[in-house]
């Protein structure tokens, strides 16, 4: 029996988008369960002393990563526009909320595709509640439900304790892994962390 895995991700993580739109096919071709996590890497960066992402702080890495996402893209056979690059690094405190809202449906893993989708195939400004809620229309939630229920105190709470968890746990970046109790970080240790999972 394969160990469960646990997929910490952040909207505005540019390697997160490549996990989140294949990790449950990835998941499901090998027998494991993927309980999806998100969070914002914002108050974990601020720990370690930096206002913003990494890839915008050191920018020949950022240059890089921009690069290197758009072959990855392209590998896996997904869209991706460079225009998301303008609106870099994305506020994703509603879209967090948003999501945990769908992941207690039958809708929240669909919608994040969505939102992924929304900013890195079209460039859009996930933090504008008129893209969530397509994103959400598309999924097959109700907008105005969705996102009257993600500004309540329960979702505040809920993606305030994910960071808590997060950080707790040792996650200092997206996406990651977890599986018993072995981290793994970044989109290319995705297929490491389900090998792990397979373990007997």
């Amino acid at each position: 029996m394969a160990s469960p895995v646990t997929f910490w991700f952040e909207f505005a993580s540019t390697y997160s988008y490549l996990s989140a739109m294949r990790i449950d096919a990835e998941a499901e071709a090998r027998g494991i369960d993927v309980t999806w996590r998100p969070f914002l890497l914002g108050p974990i960066f601020k720990a370690q002393g930096w206002d913003t992402s990494p890839f915008s702080i050191y920018p020949a890495k950022g240059a890089n990563m921009w690069r290197d996402l758009e072959r990855r893209a392209e590998t896996y056979g997904l869209p991706f526009d460079r225009k998301a690059e303008a609106l870099f690094p994305q506020h994703s405190v509603l879209a967090a909320r948003t999501a945990i809202v769908g992941l207690q449906a039958d809708w929240g893993r669909r919608f994040c595709q969505q939102v992924y989708l929304a900013q890195f195939a079209r460039g859009l400004n996930i933090s504008d509640p008129s893209i969530l809620a397509d994103c959400v229309a598309v999924a097959g939630g109700d907008p105005d439900q969705a996102l009257d229920l993600a500004q309540q105190q329960p979702q505040k709470d809920a993606l305030r304790a994910n960071v808590d968890t997060a950080r707790a746990q040792g996650i200092f970046g997206a996406p990651s892994f977890l599986v018993d109790g072995e981290l793994f970080w970044g989109d290319d240790r995705l297929e490491d962390a389900l090998a792990w999972a397979q373990r007997v």
